[in-house]
């Protein structure tokens, strides 16, 4: 019994004891799996913060890609090409005597080019002859100016195709090879314009050469109808050829 007693009393000492000692001297306990948990999560936001960074970059290099293929071509070779084909459209315009308009062509060919009428005085058809012929020589002159405008022309084309090689070898962004393409399919045209030019320039003199060898065939043969007609034909004369 007095054992017991004794043991009562130790008991109640230790609970006294425990319930009189400050918080600060309790004892930490460590927890191995919540740290590790912790730890975890930790690693894992880490990653995410990663990823995010990582996502920002891209973004900021698609911008500049797209900053690039929406730049323009430095170089532009709009106004040689436009000085190129007003030289060819001014020597075109230049075409003498008979100009490229339809009612122009419809009234010398109403006239000039008319066959020889009967009623048409020997004077009538020697000027018609002579147009005829001065304009055939104008046309063969004014092909051969938009000729030599075509050749001059070369030049240009030349600085310009090198120039344009250039910057579309240098080109950074989608935009700039677009533009420089589209540029040298721009010179290809202007020189297909200068080529039809002077196509057109010799086949309107062809024309021209045909149209006066057909009326100076008409011409004649109405002349040696007049010159065979009855009563109206060749009439001699005496000729006195020594005083």
């Amino acid at each position: 019994m007095i054992r017991v007693q004794k043991w009562a009393m130790s008991a109640a000492a230790m609970l006294l004891l425990l319930s009189v000692t400050p918080s600060r001297a309790q004892l930490v306990v460590f927890d191995p799996n919540n740290y590790a948990q912790n730890v975890l999560t930790a690693a894992r936001e880490l990653q995410q913060i990663n990823n995010q960074i990582l996502s920002l970059q891209n973004q900021g290099q698609m911008l500049i890609n797209q900053a690039k293929n929406l730049a323009s071509l430095p170089y532009s070779s709009l106004a040689q090409l436009q000085q190129s084909i007003q030289r060819t459209q001014n020597l075109l315009k230049q075409a003498q005597r008979l100009a490229y308009d339809v009612q122009h062509i419809d009234r010398a060919f109403a006239t000039t080019y008319a066959p020889a009428s009967s009623s048409a005085t020997a004077q009538d058809l020697v000027n018609n002859a002579q147009s005829r012929w001065q304009t055939a020589v104008a046309a063969l002159q004014d092909a051969l100016k938009v000729q030599v405008g075509v050749v001059g022309n070369l030049d240009a084309v030349r600085s310009q195709s090198a120039s344009l090689v250039a910057a579309s070898q240098g080109s950074t962004g989608a935009l700039q090879v677009t533009q420089a393409g589209n540029q040298i399919l721009a010179l290809q045209a202007q020189q297909l314009a200068d080529l039809t030019a002077a196509v057109v320039a010799q086949g309107r003199a062809q024309s021209l050469e045909t149209a006066q060898r057909a009326a100076a065939q008409d011409q004649g043969r109405e002349q040696l109808r007049r010159f065979l007609a009855p009563g109206q034909g060749y009439q001699p004369s005496n000729v006195q050829m020594f005083h």
